[in-house]
């Protein structure tokens, strides 16, 4: 859909609107979307199309105007959400499901400041969710397809987000997508053990496999750094690559080339330097194995012409990096509206704002190499300090914003 209208988009299609301003502290009750607006049920998202005598069908799809709207509902958006919407600016929260983002799917909280080592990413997130509506947050299950940043043709609401079933015109706009985009289909068992021994993260949830074996799939500096971080914890790290990433960090060091962002001589020698890994080169990740207590294991094949039957590698822990995804920032929808990083990471200033004014950018998205909710919050408040000052002309940012 790159360079595609809106008109394009909708075809034959004749488009009805109706308008509806979205009130920070008020929940609007008349029209369609007052059913998809966030309640503790979190009800999906559904388009209305009446039937029509002509060929052309009609769409009755709802316009929301705000002054903030966020793509995300994750720790970076909800954080963001909460203090615009204490800042009396009115926001909207567009979120495609609460329940697949990287936190959500996070089985134990162990080191956000001040929250029950118990706690579930699932539990902080709803809190999160929750602390914004109450402060006046709109929050809606909708998928985000295409944006327009620059030739919205209002004044005033100079942002436009684009779904199925409403467009929302916004003063700012939040990118809060996060980064747990695939660049390939997952393994046979990865989706189905995802925050069961799966994970995409060895930062957020390496100490729950102290003393546990684990495997790391991937031939990246970021795979490579992951494991390694493992180590402090795993009784072994299997360490899996789909090429002999030795020679090829070799024959890359020989020829002059001291870093590569995917294989660097240093961090493969250091990894297989430590004691407790387990180096399975030129083998391919066939599945992961598990029951319902989570994953037992993972199925490898070696590569080659005499390559032996697969096998299955018993480990509690899989952590997917490279072709098997995870890690990517979910950026489609933004259709290069706003510059990006060479790593795919959308380019922010220090108020997180992106090459386009008015456009922010929180969270995983920005491919920062601290991808933690602490850090994803911190954007979040960043960010709304900064489009406070934006929206109000100010000159400096307001620390917070004090309610009777």
């Amino acid at each position: 859909m790159r360079g595609m209208t809106l008109s394009a988009l909708l075809g034959s299609t004749l488009l009805v609107t109706q308008t509806e301003t979205c009130h920070a502290f008020v929940t609007p009750s008349t029209h369609r979307a007052a059913a998809r607006v966030a309640t503790h049920n979190l009800p999906s998202s559904s388009s209305t199309t009446l039937p029509s005598g002509s060929s052309s069908s009609r769409l009755f799809m709802e316009v929301i105007e705000c002054d903030v709207a966020i793509i995300g509902g994750g720790p970076a958006g909800c954080t963001c959400a909460l203090y615009t919407s204490r800042a009396d600016l009115k926001t909207v929260i567009l979120d495609k499901n609460p329940a697949v983002g990287a936190l959500a799917i996070t089985s134990h909280i162990a080191n956000y400041p001040g929250v029950d080592r118990s706690m579930s990413g699932e539990e902080l997130l709803d809190q999160m969710r929750t602390q914004a509506m109450q402060y006046g947050t709109q929050y809606m299950r909708l998928q985000v397809f295409m944006i327009d940043v620059d030739h919205t043709g209002d004044e005033t609401y100079t942002k436009m987000v684009y779904t199925p079933e409403a467009t929302i015109k916004a003063r700012s706009l939040v990118l809060a997508t996060g980064a747990m985009g695939r660049a390939a289909p997952p393994f046979p068992g990865e989706a189905e053990y995802l925050g069961q021994g799966v994970s995409y993260c060895a930062t957020c949830d390496g100490a729950f496999y102290r003393d546990s074996e684990v495997a790391v799939f991937g031939g990246t500096i970021e795979a490579m750094e992951e494991a390694m971080f493992l180590t402090k914890f795993a009784s072994t790290v299997h360490w899996i690559t789909s090429t002999d990433v030795v020679k090829i960090a070799e024959e890359r060091a020989a020829a002059g080339l001291e870093y590569n962002k995917d294989i660097d001589i240093d961090h493969v020698q250091d990894l297989l330097d430590c004691p407790n890994v387990q180096h399975w080169s030129k083998t391919r990740l066939l599945s992961v194995e598990g029951d319902p207590s989570g994953v037992t294991g993972v199925q490898v094949q070696a590569m080659g012409g005499d390559a032996p039957e697969p096998q299955i590698i018993p480990v509690e822990g899989a952590f997917i990096y490279g072709a098997g995804g995870g890690n990517k920032p979910i950026t489609d929808f933004i259709h290069n509206k706003v510059e990006f990083l060479e790593d795919g990471g959308v380019l922010v200033n220090e108020d997180m704002e992106t090459s386009v004014k008015g456009v922010f950018a929180i969270g995983d998205i920005r491919n920062t190499a601290y991808k933690q909710v602490v850090v994803a919050a911190a954007d979040g408040c960043i960010a709304a300090m900064a489009i406070d000052k934006f929206l109000k002309g100010r000159k400096t940012v307001k620390v917070d914003w004090i309610h009777k």
